[in-house]
């Protein structure tokens, strides 16, 4: 199993994850069907959006895997009014990510990151590796303490 860049940096920390690799299905990215292929809670998995906000720019939102973003809140929590997904032909070049497999570890540039308060209910949670078909399992309050996210509600 090839090292992603995302799983360097916490090697580099010296914290401890799980490389859970699945098989990958281009036609369905879902977290749900992550969650099923993995065998884990959906509530476990986490993923990332990024967003661009009217004043502020791009920021990262870190969800539940059956959540939705709200934008509202989105929007509020990270000093805009308002916010959108970036499309997804923007991805890779503001994040060196591609869609279903885009980690809140390791991106071109440090955005400002928002992780649903629900990830503290888990002593090990699951975001992408930075490529389709890994995952990361670590403890939340490490991803958290690396990534200087802020924990609030981000999600509908």
């Amino acid at each position: 199993m090839k090292k992603t860049n995302a799983a360097r940096l916490l090697d580099a920390k010296g914290i401890s994850y799980e490389l859970a690799e699945y098989e990958v299905d281009e036609n369905d990215l879902s977290a749900v069907t992550l969650a099923i292929k993995i065998g884990q809670d959906i509530e476990q998995i986490f993923k990332t959006l990024v967003l661009r906000g009217d004043k502020n720019g791009v920021f990262v939102a870190v969800i539940p895997g059956n959540a939705e973003v709200d934008l509202k809140k989105a929007a509020k929590i990270s000093g805009n009014k308002n916010c959108v997904l970036v499309q997804q032909k923007e991805l890779l070049g503001l994040t060196g990510y591609i869609r279903g497999g885009c980690s809140p570890l390791g991106m071109k540039k440090l955005y400002p990151i928002y992780i649903h308060e629900t990830c503290k209910l888990f002593d090990q949670i699951f975001i992408s590796a930075g490529q389709r078909g890994l995952q990361l399992k670590l403890n939340p309050e490490d991803l958290i303490k690396v990534t200087g996210a802020v924990v609030c509600d981000v999600a509908e």
